[in-house]
């Protein structure tokens, strides 16, 4: 599966915000985004006036490098958006956030995305008692995401789980961090997802 390999602190001065891409390094002093706080390359520090379809684009772009997800994938899960009833940006948002990575890193199992990916590949999380391995499996209302019984001793997941227990789970996952599992109660609604993306300016940008 292909994915982005290069530096995540560049992804994040790019934008010109924090998309907490490495975790808890991203609250400390040794963020890239704090110490660089322009646009990388030879002419990041230059200021230029972006174009509606630059704006466009670049809030595109957030949305695929938050979630870390490729191109073709992520126009896949926009026509996916546009077929469901209801408004789009916000089907596409749902559909971003029931992916199972993120699932797990909404639950605190992990302190990023990318490292939810990790361990998902790795075969430490299973699904209504099946494994999965594929961090883009869409989750729905009702699944069951637990890390499997040959995983509870790592202690990489111990350490994340008993910092989970510290911060709050969103509103439509019930976590039970004894049985390390959670559950999807609901689907997220809009005021869930606190990642700052006007959805609008991609279904623009797709309806172009």
């Amino acid at each position: 599966m292909a994915r982005y390999t290069g530096p995540s602190c560049r992804l994040c001065r790019r934008e010109g915000l924090k998309l907490y891409l490495k975790g808890d390094r991203c609250y400390t002093d040794k963020c890239s985004l704090n110490r660089r706080g322009y646009a990388p390359g030879q002419h990041g520090q230059g200021r230029r006036k972006l174009s509606q379809y630059g704006i466009q684009l670049r809030e595109k772009q957030k949305a695929r490098r938050v979630y870390g997800v490729l191109e073709r994938q992520f126009k896949r899960y926009f026509e996916m958006a546009e077929r469901q009833k209801g408004v789009t940006g916000e089907n596409l948002l749902r559909i971003l956030e029931s992916r199972l990575d993120n699932v797990i890193y909404r639950m605190g199992f992990a302190s990023s995305r990318s490292e939810a990916r990790q361990l998902v590949r790795h075969g430490h999380f299973e699904v209504n008692g099946r494994k999965v391995n594929i961090p883009s499996y869409l989750t729905k209302v009702g699944d069951v995401i637990a890390v499997r019984e040959k995983s509870r001793g790592n202690n990489r997941i111990k350490e994340l789980v008993e910092a989970a227990q510290q911060k709050t789970a969103p509103r439509w996952i019930q976590v039970n961090y004894d049985k390390m599992e959670g559950k999807i109660s609901d689907l997220p609604s809009r005021e869930d997802i606190d990642i700052p993306i006007e959805e609008h300016l991609i279904v623009e940008l797709y309806s172009r």
